[in-house]
């Protein structure tokens, strides 16, 4: 058997380094996009509330699920396109007459971007004990894996409008939208609401790899997803990424003095 040279796992400063198993990111972007005047769907019962209603006002805006497919680009090799469906929660205060208190219903509105990133050549089957370990690919090519961060999104502005006729999402429900929801979401009827929320996301392709690698600070991404999106609200194009909601502090960055000690434990 030939000789292994032994390596240090020490770098010149006597901090030592460990060989993981690691989900290495290749390539990532953030981005906020403002989604102007959105189609909200209802449930039955509250589609009824909504043809009664005289205004409304968003309260609040909820990240329900988001449904990815990552496919390879054609003649890009190494470049992957990103397909992102987000499903939101649009909370809006209904009023059905002048002086009477505001209802609470809750609809469902669908957004879809794509990004392209750069996520590596791999043609390496991996299998796994997971549950999840599928038969390899006929093309023998191994995707990258996508992985999409998401911050509350940001309520902007809803409205009433005139519904010419009968409309649907363009993406498909999955299940556990519905079930979120308590009940089959409806057509869009005599009325509709259009709502304008904001929303910051994290886009990343990462791979696992096994690495010698000494511990750093949080990889931040430092350029805009490209996104057909095109239509920028003024208010919100004001507001800063939101890196801390990402990116919570270690301990040690905390200052003891402020750390609350009653936890209720």
């Amino acid at each position: 058997m030939p000789d292994v040279p032994v390596k240090s796992n020490r770098n010149e400063n006597g901090d030592q380094s460990f060989c993981i198993d690691a989900d290495r990111v290749y390539d990532s972007c953030g981005d906020k996009d403002c989604l102007s005047e959105m189609r909200v769907f209802f449930t039955e019962a509250d589609q009824q509330t909504i043809n009664n209603a005289v205004s409304v006002r968003i309260r609040e805006a909820n990240i329900i699920n988001t449904v990815v497919n990552v496919e390879p680009v054609t003649y890009h090799c190494g470049f992957y396109s990103v397909d992102m469906t987000f499903y939101f929660e649009i909370v809006l205060d209904v009023y059905t007459s002048g002086g009477s208190a505001p209802e609470t219903v809750s609809g469902l509105s669908v957004f879809a971007k794509r990004v392209i990133l750069y996520g590596g050549n791999g043609n390496v089957a991996v299998f796994t004990s997971e549950p999840d370990s599928t038969c390899v690919d006929p093309d023998g090519q191994s995707l990258p894996t996508a992985k999409v961060q998401v911050a509350q999104p940001m309520a902007l502005t809803a409205c009433l409008t005139e519904c010419c006729s009968p409309c649907m999402p363009s993406a498909a429900i999955p299940d556990c939208v519905t079930e979120y929801f308590g009940g089959a979401i409806v057509p869009s009827q005599a009325r509709s609401v259009l709502a304008t929320i904001g929303v910051f996301t994290i886009v990343q392709l990462k791979r696992t790899v096994q690495m010698l690698i000494p511990a750093f600070d949080f990889c931040v991404p430092d350029k805009e997803c490209v996104t057909s999106t095109d239509n920028p609200c003024d208010m919100f194009s004001k507001v800063d990424f939101p890196v801390e909601q990402f990116f919570p502090p270690n301990l040690a960055d905390i200052d003891p003095d402020n750390i609350e000690t009653n936890c209720g434990c």
